[in-house]
């Protein structure tokens, strides 16, 4: 079943030829399926494993105390990196 819970009640959303799903309450959401035609080049596979990855660095990171420091640097210079970029 991959990413899904067994048993958790989703909702699935399509934008831009890319369907998405989300537990309900969650506001994360994740990448399940592409059309044929949105990614020709096999670029959704890299995304789809670049997405994985990062579930699997946040969750360790409510484990790991380091860990948590450097995602919380790096969502500080996303933030900041994205303010100044459209100011």
């Amino acid at each position: 079943m991959g990413l899904l819970k067994p048993g958790a009640t989703y909702i699935y959303e399509r934008a831009n030829g890319v369907t998405y799903a989300r537990e309900a309450g969650s506001l994360h959401r994740e990448a399940i399926g592409w059309d044929a035609d949105v990614d020709p080049n096999g670029e959704h596979q890299q995304l789809l494993k670049e997405s994985h990855l990062w579930r699997d660095i946040l969750a360790e990171g409510r484990k790991n105390p380091a860990l948590q420091e450097a995602i919380d640097r790096v969502k500080l210079i996303y933030e900041l990196s994205r303010k100044d970029g459209k100011e």
